[in-house]
Parts: C-alpha cells; structure tokens; sequence
C-alpha cells in the first residue's frame, strides 16, 4: 500500500479532533473545561511560594474531583465513573495543563486510590473510596526506598504479624528502608499504602501492601517519622516526603488482602500457590500508572509542538528569497527537519497509547482477562511508557531550542514543562529496566513459568530454555521467508520496494526486530555454552537488550499508526481522497521513514540497506517535510489544547 500524496490534503481540524479524541471525546472535553476554568494554576505555579503552591494543588484536585474527571476508574457504587480507559483519557488531557496538578491527581486517584481499589477487598473498598474519591481522604503510595526503587522485591520494611493482638507491626530498619520520594506524603496524606515484606510465624511471605495511617487529625501519627523532601527540579506543587515506621501497629484488617491474608490465629493463606508469581500478579494490577505517565508525557510534548510550530509560521528570520521579506522559521528545511518528524512521532504515540489504553480497559473491565492478555499488556505499557517519556523529554528541548531565546522565558511554558516533565522518565519505572522487561517477555514469549522465577530464576529461564525457542523462532532463513511472503522482488525486496509502500516499512522495522531478537538469544547461548554465570552472561549484554526492545516498541508504534489508517474511509463521492487521511498518510510515512533513517547504520551493516537507498530515504524524508509544512498549524491544533494552556503570547499570538 503506496500512500499518494499528491491528491488534496486539507486537513478538517474539527474532524480530526474528533478521530484523536475517539470515544473518550465528552470526558476529554470536561477536563479541556476544566483546565480553561483553573488557567491560572499556570501563573500560580511561578509565583507562589513552595507551601502556597502546594495547597493551591491540592485546593485544585478536590474541585477537579468533584467534577468527575478524576473519579472516572472508580466503581459506580462508590462515587466513580465505572470507566477504567476513560480514566486515563482524562488523565492524558490534563497534562496539557500544569503537571504538578496532573501528578498529584495521579498520586492520588491512580496509585493510592488504585492501590486501595486494586489490592484491596469489599472492607478497603467501602472504608476508603468513597472518600477518597472526593479528595476528602488523601493519601500517599508508600513502595520506593531509598535502598531499593526498581527492585521492589527487595524492598526493606517489614511487616511482622503479632498473632497475640491481632495486629501487623510496621518497622523500617535502617534509612536505606525509608520510603523515599513519596508524594502526597509531606502534607497532606492521612493515610498510606505501605509496601513491605510480610513476616509470618517467623516465615517471609514476601511483598505485601498495608494500609498506614500517618496521619490523625493533621497531626504525625504515633510511630511515624515524616521528613519533607524539600525542593525539587520541579514538580514542586506536590508534597514528596520520606516516611518512617518505627513498631507502628494497623489491625489485621489492613492488609490489603485480594491475592494473600492471614488468619486470625497467624495462617497465612493464598490463592496464589508460587511467591513470585503472587508478586507479579500484584504488580500487575498497577500496571495502569505506568500506562497513565506514558499518556501523559506523549501529550506534554504536544504542548511543546504547538507552541513551536505556531511560533515557527509567525517569526520571520533572514532574507531567502529576492523580494527581500525575511523568511518564515518553518519555511527552511532545517526548522522542518526539526519539528516535523517529531510532530509525526507524536502523532504515532498517541495510536500506539490508543492501543495499551483499550488493552488496559479490556483486561480490568474483564472483557478479556486471561493471563496472556495480562503479560502482553504489562509488557507493552512499560515500552510505550519508556518510548513516550523519552519523546517528551526530547520534543520539549527541541521545541525550545526551536523557539530560541524567548522559548527560555518562563510565560512560554518551556521551563516548566522541562523541570515537570523530566521525571516522567524516571517514576513508574526507569526506562532502561522497563525496556528489559519488555525484552524478557519476548525472549520468554511471555511464558507462564517467566511469573514463578525470582530476578536469578528469570534470567537463567531467559538465557537457558527460551533461547533455544527463540533460535529457531527467530532464524534468519524464516525471517526472510515471512519477509519475501509480504513484498514482491525476492531476495531483493528491500531495494525492489517503493520507499512509501507501507509493507515496506513494515518489513524492515520487523526485520530489524526479530534479526535483533536472534541475535541476542545467540550471545546469550554462547555466554551460557562458555559456562558463564548466567546473572553475568545477562549483564554483558544488556546494550542488546536494550536494542530489541526498542525496535520492538518501535514496532508496535508503527503498526498502530498504520492499523489506525487502515480503518479510515478513503474519500467522499466526488472520488477526492479525505484530507484527513491523506495528512495522516503523509506523517505516518515520516514516521517510518524517520525511524529508519535514525537506525541506518544498523540496516546497513545487516545489509538491509544499500548507501544509495540510504541517501533516497534522506531525501523523501525532506520532501516529506514539504509536504507537511502547510498542514503543521491544523495538525497540532487537531489535538484540542486549549489556547490559555499554550499561554506564549509573544510566540502564538
């Protein structure tokens, strides 16, 4: 399939808001209301005091809530919306907005309220969502320590059940078990859902979750130690704090007791038989965090595109041409090469969101809800998370380079959006260990023995047995069959095919995945053939790891962009193509072709692309450009942000 260009391609804004909206358009449209309401959150954020700011958020996300948009995950019976991908439409929305608010939103409804919802049972559920869901109950999401953050397994509070009084008995042993980073945690919680290792009857059950109060009528509760983390690079409208437990006592009760509890008299008792696959299990169900921080960053950068591109068709620089009017930004190849393939990314991220977020909705509304559907799913948020911050952080400094010295002002959002954004590639999950998760699913073909393994288990599972499956799997006279099945040319088919034709780019972005794939399950046999230890074989080549999983994601990525189009109608009866999808076409191609030029090397080295063809995809990446000029300023408009959240007077207008 061969996207043709040349036909028209006005672009229907309103219609396209429309089509990137979806079926979430009416929630996405409070939350717009919502952030036109509370503008001013903008300027309160620069001008505030660190304490002022940080009641003014919180001030802000009880009002959000009792418009509904917070609320939208939640149960019907407990105030909610009943609407898990509703809850993260409306999440993704309002980090057009200030993202402290976005993120205290997130702290509270999505890992406390998430927590007590997904962890918890019918006593947690009607104690503490009701007014949770308010804001009336605040609260914290008590797992990172200051020894052990992505290592949540090892993670050191403990909690040690007294079977004498019934009551479970919280202690952190030593600073590097404090909770760190914790937001929610300085001012304003009352209660936390602290994770620890469970001790009953002297026996380590491993990682479990409790509900703390550390809070009682404002003040520390007993046993409890609350220090302020103080000021951060941003996000300083939230309250992160260190917590510390010192023989803090909850009633047996507050063990939040969907997958394990124990008895009155000290059973310990699961339907869960294995520990490690407990553990993923119930780490699994906070999955969505991770799927709502990707959402997040993906739109952030959209507020960076708007901006720059809008600055870019206003600000004149240099005479180009004899009629000795000075140039538009956008109107060189230079500016264009800048923005434009980012703008096409962005527009790839969010189909690629589209797709985990009705992932996400199917497996915990139970429309499908087996556990293939659950690995898939995890594995895919925690690469669209990794691909999406990652985009943001790029986008945003581009964006204000882009806008040069005025893009350094405060009023034009660059500086918040940097410092705010910034850790979105850090929190839910470090990028570089999310992409080894998604690497060891592929590997494992997301096995159900990969749940039971500790971190030494998985890795010799990995390197062991699942090597030899994905050798054979994955051998490069199949992958060339599979390939040679799609495009005509045989053994030429990547210099036969047009560089627009969809297939084609397709091919080679599977291509470079599963030849990837290969070559990693290669090394790692060879490493465990040497008798290497198998923790050591993993380490030595965790670059490769690394790689895979990014052309795996980036896989994905593009396959939704292109599903997406797939499902729109070609034209209307007068026979012209919809403007709509012929603009989608063209930055769906500058997308692929962009994505492959960025990796040329490694196509060229595996002999996939000759340094001619290398050169052509270069050039139609330009023409490309071009093509996409007139259309920039209605694309970022498509994506409905509202105008007083692009503030900018100097570079919009």
């Amino acid at each position: 399939m061969i996207n043709d260009a040349s036909k028209s391609s006005d672009v229907d804004v309103q219609a396209l808001t429309a089509l990137l909206d979806g079926e979430y358009a009416e929630i996405r449209d409070l939350v717009r209301t919502n952030l036109s309401t509370h503008a001013s959150v903008l300027e309160e954020a620069e001008e505030l005091g660190i304490d002022a700011f940080r009641e003014r958020v919180r001030e802000l996300t009880v009002e959000l809530a009792a418009t509904g948009q917070t609320g939208m995950g939640f149960p019907k019976e407990y105030g909610g919306g009943g609407d898990i991908g509703a809850s993260i439409a409306a999440f993704e929305t309002l980090a057009y907005g200030d993202l402290s608010l976005l993120v205290k939103v997130g702290v509270q409804f999505g890992l406390f309220g998430g927590a007590i919802l997904h962890l918890g049972t019918e006593r947690h559920h009607r104690a503490h969502l009701p007014d949770l869901i308010t804001g009336k109950l605040m609260g914290c999401f008590a797992m990172t320590e200051t020894g052990h953050g992505s290592n949540v397994q090892a993670l050191g509070t403990v909690a040690t059940y007294d079977t004498a009084s019934q009551e479970f008995v919280i202690t952190t042993h030593g600073d590097a078990a404090r909770k760190d980073y914790i937001g929610n945690a300085a001012r304003h919680a009352e209660l936390a859902v602290v994770f620890a290792q469970l001790e009953v009857a002297g026996r380590s059950e491993g990682v479990h979750a409790f509900v703390v109060p550390i809070r009682v009528d404002g003040a520390t509760a007993p046993g409890v130690r609350i220090e302020d983390a103080g000021r951060k690079m941003g996000l300083n409208g939230v309250d992160n704090g260190r917590l510390w437990f010192d023989g803090v006592r909850v009633p047996r009760e507050a063990l939040l007791n969907r997958f394990a509890d124990v008895t009155p008299d000290g059973a310990y008792e699961s339907p869960i038989e294995n520990p490690g696959r407990r553990f993923f299990t119930m780490l699994g169900t906070l999955v969505q965090g991770r799927v709502s921080v990707g959402g997040g960053a993906i739109n952030a950068a959209k507020v960076a595109l708007a901006i720059a591109t809008k600055y870019a068709v206003r600000r004149r620089q240099f005479e180009a041409a004899s009629d000795g009017e000075e140039q538009l930004l956008l109107d060189y190849g230079m500016h264009q090469r800048r923005l434009l393939p980012l703008l096409a990314r962005t527009y790839a991220l969010h189909f690629a969101q589209d797709v985990v977020r009705t992932q996400l909705h199917e497996v915990f509304s139970g429309d499908r809800d087996d556990e293939q559907a659950r690995r898939e799913l995890e594995a895919r948020a925690a690469g669209t998370k990794a691909l999406g911050t990652w985009h943001a952080t790029r986008t945003i400094q581009e964006c204000r380079e882009a806008c040069g010295g005025a893009g350094y002002l405060a009023v034009n959002r660059f500086a918040a959006l940097k410092a705010d954004s910034d850790v979105f590639t850090t929190f839910e999950g470090d990028n570089h260990v999310l992409l080894q998760l998604v690497a060891k699913g592929l590997l494992t073909n997301y096995a159900h023995e990969f749940e039971d393994l500790d971190q030494l288990g998985m890795v010799r599972f990995v390197t062991g047995q699942a090597v030899e499956t994905v050798i054979e799997r994955t051998s490069v006279h199949k992958l060339l069959e599979r390939v040679r099945d799609l495009l005509p040319g045989g053994d030429e088919w990547d210099q036969e095919a047009g560089l627009l034709d969809r297939d084609y780019q397709l091919a080679m972005v599977r291509f470079r995945e599963e030849h990837m794939l290969a070559g990693l399950a290669r090394r790692l046999k060879r490493g465990l053939d040497e008798k290497g230890d198998p923790g050591v074989v993993f380490s030595h080549v965790q670059d490769h790891v690394i790689s895979v999983a990014r052309a795996h994601v980036e896989r994905l990525v593009l396959e939704a962009f292109v599903d997406k189009l797939r499902t729109l109608p070609d034209g209307g009866d007068d026979g012209n193509d919809d403007g709509n999808k012929v603009a989608l076409g063209l930055l769906c191609d500058l997308f692929a072709l962009s994505t492959i030029e960025s990796d040329r090397a490694w196509f060229m080295e595996h002999g996939r692309l000759t340094v001619q063809r290398s050169k052509a995809i270069s050039r139609e990446i330009n023409n490309l450009c071009r093509k996409v000029r007139p259309l920039a300023v209605d694309l970022v408009d498509a994506w409905g942000i509202p105008s007083a959240m692009l503030r900018s007077p100097d570079l919009v207008g």
